[in-house]
């Protein structure tokens, strides 16, 4: 239908500036476009990759909403071990966000299962993390909260240690 225009890989830096200030701005689309742009010139760019994560996940509550599985196969491009297990975190908390904000029959056990796959993700993070970064205990600790603060955030009712026959 119509032939993408290629960007300069000197235009890239600013580029990749915009691509920020768009999510800044709330608007993931424009990012993700942004992003791809970059990806076409430079296809192993970890700034692009890691920027299209977090726009794509922006975008998991959206009335028009992007996939998680979009996101997830993203990371497997990113280089650290600590990249990929704190972008899957990031992934699997806001997937767990747009489950809670969804109203959905069994929203809340499913944004809990969520929670708890980011939490995992985020110890797997915490082990590998650069020196004095602390943002795997600061994601952890929020979906702790969330799963606190919600009283429907919890597991499926069948998985509670309950004799059969006793909940009448």
């Amino acid at each position: 239908m119509f032939e993408l225009k290629s960007l300069t890989p000197e235009g890239v830096p600013a580029a990749l500036e915009k691509a920020h200030r768009y999510r800044l701005l709330n608007e993931p689309e424009q990012a993700e476009s942004i992003c791809e742009d970059v990806l076409r010139v430079d296809p192993d760019n970890q700034a692009a990759l890691t920027t299209l994560v977090l726009a794509l996940a922006d975008r998991f509550h959206d009335t028009r909403p992007a996939s998680p599985a979009s996101a997830r196969k993203l990371l497997p491009r990113l280089r650290g071990e600590y990249e990929r297990a704190y972008y899957a975190g990031i992934i699997a908390e806001r997937e767990g966000v747009a489950w809670l904000r969804s109203n959905k029959p069994r929203g809340g056990e499913a944004a809990y299962d969520c929670f708890r796959r980011a939490m995992a993700h985020y110890e797997t993070a915490e082990r590998v993390r650069p020196p004095a970064n602390d943002d795997p205990l600061l994601r952890w600790n929020s979906c702790a909260r969330m799963i606190m603060s919600h009283p429907d955030v919890a597991p499926p009712r069948e998985s509670v240690d309950e004799p059969a026959g006793m909940l009448e």
